[in-house]
């Protein structure tokens, strides 16, 4: 997955409209049989605080039978758990999907590789999502 200038951030350009993209993601997300458990709609917030914005959302999605046995194996990653991905209009229109690779952030914290490579699955569904 691209990483986006060295910053640990994957960054894939949708060939959808923002709406359709973000619907996408989420129904990929509760196909593969995980919870978007918060929606933080950004734009909102700023509309509320009398700012403009792009649409721009963060879901934060997972399953704790996915989840828990890593934040057992090294507690201080329930800090970057469950996961988080960004959906955002860009300045020219595009739906712009970006996450942060969790198995580095995983491996980092002293999760044992197994473990530490179990949640890929759940962020590449993201991709294969915008793509499909």
């Amino acid at each position: 997955m691209p990483d986006a200038a060295g910053a640990g951030l994957s960054e894939f350009i949708s060939a959808l409209p923002f709406q359709p993209t973000l619907e996408r993601i989420v129904k990929a997300i509760e196909d593969a049989g995980m919870t978007v458990f918060a929606r933080i709609d950004h734009a909102a917030g700023a509309r509320e605080a009398g700012m403009e914005m792009p649409p721009t959302v963060v879901l934060s999605y997972g399953n704790p039978k996915g989840g828990t046995p890593i934040m057992l194996a090294a507690p201080a990653v329930a800090l970057d758990l469950p996961l988080r991905v960004l959906v955002r209009e860009d300045p020219t229109g595009r739906a712009v999907v970006s996450f942060h690779p969790i198995t580095p952030i995983l491996q980092q914290a002293g999760v044992p590789d197994p473990l530490a490579h179990r949640l890929e699955p759940a962020q590449r569904l993201l991709v294969e999502a915008i793509r499909g």
